[in-house]
C-alpha cells in the first residue's frame, strides 16, 4: 500500500510498513494509530490523537462487568459497572485520555448479530464506568471496550454477557454475503472492495460511498465509526476512515484499511453522520483463504 500524505501537513504521513528504515527514524507517533507518523509534534489527522514521542509498552488492562440485578432478563432495564484495574499496580484506573470525543466507546453485539450498540457509559466519582442498558432476547452478547488509560496504551478488551432464557442460540450466526446497497435514516450507503474479495491476513482496502453528498458531518471526531465481526464473535474491529473523498454530488466516498484475521464471513457496520442523523449500516463481508 502507497503512503498516503496528510492535507495540510506535509511531515505527516500514513506508513503502511511500520517496520522500515524511514518509519524507525520518525520522532512521532500516533498513540491510536501507529501507522501515522510524524518528524514533529502535532495531531493525528485520522483520530485527532496528540502525537507522542515515545509510546509505552502495549499492556492489557483487565475490565470486569457486574450487573445489576446479577441476572439479566430480556428486554428489561440492566445497570452495568465497568471496573478498570492496571494490569502493573492491580488498583483501579481513574485517569483516561479522550478519544474521538469520549473517554469511553463501547460496543454490544449479539450472538445473532442482529443486535448492535455503539455507546458510552459514563465515568462516575467511584472510578468506575456506568451505563443503563437493556438487551432484548436471550443470548450471547459479546461486549468491545475501547478505551485509553493516562499514560498506558489505547485498549481494546472483549467480554461477555449472558442473557438467559429458552430461545438463546447456541450455534454461532451463519451469515449469507451480503453488498448490496443499505439504506439508512436519511442516507444510502454503497461498498467497494479492492481486491473485490478481501483475503484472511491481507490488508484490504474498503470503500463506502454515501448518497446524498450534503450535509456530511464528522461522528464522534471522525467521519465515520467501523465496527467488524466474524460471524462466531471471536475477531471484533474497530476503527475509523483513513481518508474521505468528495465526489461533487455523486457521493462521499470514505476508505478504509482493514486485515481479516481469519476466513469467513464478517458483519462490518459502518455509522456516518448527515444533517445531524447517525446512518448505521451494516454489510456481510465474505473473506477468502489466504
Amino acid at each position: 500500500m502507497q503512503n498516503l500524505w496528510a492535507e495540510g501537513a506535509p511531515d505527516l504521513w500514513v506508513n503502511a510498513n511500520i517496520g522500515s528504515a524511514a518509519a524507525q527514524a520518525v520522532s512521532f507517533v500516533c498513540p491510536m494509530d501507529r501507522d501515522v507518523t510524524s518528524k514533529t509534534p502535532g495531531v493525528c489527522p485520522r483520530c485527532g490523537m496528540k502525537l507522542m514521542a515515545g509510546i509505552p509498552d502495549s499492556k492489557e488492562y483487565s475490565v470486569s462487568i457486574t450487573p445489576q440485578p446479577r441476572l439479566i432478563s430480556p428486554d428489561q432495564d440492566t445497570d452495568l459497572t465497568f471496573h478498570i484495574d492496571d494490569p502493573k499496580t492491580h488498583q483501579p484506573v481513574r485517569d483516561f485520555e479522550i478519544v474521538h470525543e469520549k473517554f469511553y466507546h463501547l460496543f454490544v453485539v449479539s450472538q445473532d448479530l442482529s443486535f448492535f450498540l455503539h455507546t458510552h457509559p459514563e465515568l462516575e466519582p467511584d472510578a468506575n464506568f456506568h451505563l443503563g442498558l437493556r438487551l432484548p432476547k436471550p443470548g450471547t452478547y459479546r461486549v468491545l471496550s475501547d478505551f485509553y488509560p493516562r499514560g498506558g496504551t489505547p485498549q481494546l478488551i472483549v467480554n461477555t454477557l449472558l442473557v438467559p432464557g429458552a430461545a438463546a442460540p447456541s450455534e454461532p450466526a451463519k451469515l449469507a454475503p451480503d453488498l448490496a446497497r443499505q439504506h439508512a435514516e436519511n442516507a444510502d450507503v454503497d461498498i467497494v472492495m479492492q481486491p473485490a474479495q478481501p483475503v484472511a491476513g491481507q490488508k484490504a482496502q474498503i470503500f463506502f460511498r454515501v448518497r446524498p453528498n450534503d450535509g456530511i458531518q464528522p461522528y464522534l471526531g471522525a467521519m465515520a465509526h467501523l465496527l467488524a465481526a466474524s460471524s462466531d464473535l471471536i475477531d471484533m474491529i474497530h476503527t475509523h476512515p483513513l481518508q474521505s473523498v468528495d465526489h461533487g454530488g455523486n457521493y462521499k466516498e470514505l476508505q478504509f484499511s482493514l486485515t481479516f484475521p481469519s476466513a469467513g464471513v464478517y458483519r462490518v457496520w459502518v455509522q456516518s453522520q448527515r444533517k445531524g442523523v447517525v446512518n448505521t449500516v451494516a454489510f456481510n463481508v465474505p473473506v477468502g483463504l489466504n
